[in-house]
C-alpha cells in the first residue's frame, strides 16, 4: 500500500516540475487544447445530430405507436452519447500524446536530463516513434474499451453497479492512463507494449496512486488539458522507478533531500 502515496507523489511532483519550467508548460499545452476542441465539436455534433443518426439506423421503429417509438429512439440516443463520452475519457489521453508526440517528448527529455543528467534515446526515425505510439495506443484503447463496455453493463447492477464498479471503473481508467503516459518514456527505452504493462501490473498500488486520482480529474476534458504536461514529467519519474533508474533519495522542491519509497 506503500506505493499508493509514492505513485500520487510522483504525480504531484511532475505537477511542480512543468510549473518551474515554464517553458515546456506552455508548449505541452497545446496538443491538449487541439483534442480538447476536436472532441468538443465530435460530442456537439452528436448532440445535435445522434437523434436523426439513431432514426436513420433504426427504421424498424418507423411504424411504431407513441410513445414507445420515442422512449426506444431516446434511450438508444442517450445510451449512445453516454458511450461517445466513455469513450472520449478513454481515449483522450492516447490521442493528446499522438499529436503531442514531440512536445512530450521533448519534455520527458528535460525531465530525465534534470534527474539524471541524460535522456535515453531510441535511436529511432520521429515517423517510426509515431508508428510505434499509434500502434501501442490503439492495443491501449481496444483493452480499455473491452473494460469499459463490461463495467457499463455491471453498472446495471443495484446496489453494486452505483457503488462497487465506478471504483473499480476508476482504478482501472486510471491504470491505462499511466501505461499510455509513461510509454512517452519508456518507448526511448525500448521498452515493448508487454514489457511495460509486466512492468506496471508488478506494481498495481503504484500505478493506481498516480493514475486513479488523475482518471477522476480527467473526467473534466479541460482540467486535462492543464495537467498533461505535469502528468508527462511524473510519468517520466515513474518510469525512471520503474526501470530502477532512480537514486534512494531524491531532492524535492525546496532542494532538501527525502527518501523515496519504491525508487
Amino acid at each position: 500500500m506503500r506505493d499508493l502515496g509514492v505513485g500520487f507523489g510522483y504525480l504531484m511532483k511532475g505537477q511542480r516540475w512543468v510549473a518551474q519550467h515554464g517553458k515546456q508548460y506552455g508548449w505541452g499545452l497545446l496538443p491538449g487544447l487541439i483534442t480538447l476542441v476536436l472532441y468538443a465539436a465530435a460530442l456537439v455534433s452528436l448532440a445535435l445530430w445522434g437523434g436523426d443518426l439513431v432514426g436513420w439506423a433504426t427504421p424498424f421503429a418507423d411504424d411504431w405507436s407513441s410513445p414507445w417509438q420515442g422512449v426506444f429512439r431516446g434511450f438508444l440516443t442517450a445510451l449512445l452519447f453516454a458511450l461517445a463520452l466513455l469513450l472520449s475519457v478513454l481515449t483522450f489521453t492516447a490521442v493528446t500524446l499522438l499529436i503531442g508526440e514531440p512536445f512530450y517528448e521533448s519534455l520527458s527529455e528535460q525531465v530525465d536530463i534534470s534527474e539524471g543528467g541524460h535522456a535515453p534515446e531510441s535511436g529511432l526515425p520521429l515517423w517510426r516513434d509515431l508508428w510505434i505510439s499509434a500502434r501501442d495506443s490503439l492495443r491501449i484503447v481496444v483493452r480499455a474499451l473491452v473494460w469499459g463496455v463490461l463495467l457499463f453493463a455491471l453498472g446495471f447492477i443495484p446496489v453494486v453497479g452505483q457503488t462497487v464498479v465506478p471504483v473499480i471503473g476508476f482504478c482501472v481508467t486510471g491504470f491505462f492512463l499511466v501505461e499510455e503516459l509513461t510509454a512517452v518514456a519508456l518507448q526511448r527505452r525500448g521498452v515493448e507494449l508487454r514489457e511495460r504493462l509486466a512492468l506496471l501490473r508488478a506494481r498495481k498500488t503504484l500505478a493506481w496512486g498516480f493514475g486513479t486520482p488523475l482518471a477522476v480529474a480527467f473526467l473534466v476534458p479541460f482540467v486535462a488539458v492543464f495537467l498533461m504536461p505535469g502528468a508527462v514529467a511524473g510519468a517520466t519519474l515513474m518510469a525512471r522507478d520503474l526501470m530502477g533508474e532512480n537514486d534512494e533519495r531524491t531532492e524535492d522542491g525546496d532542494g532538501s533531500r527525502t527518501a523515496v519509497a519504491g525508487a
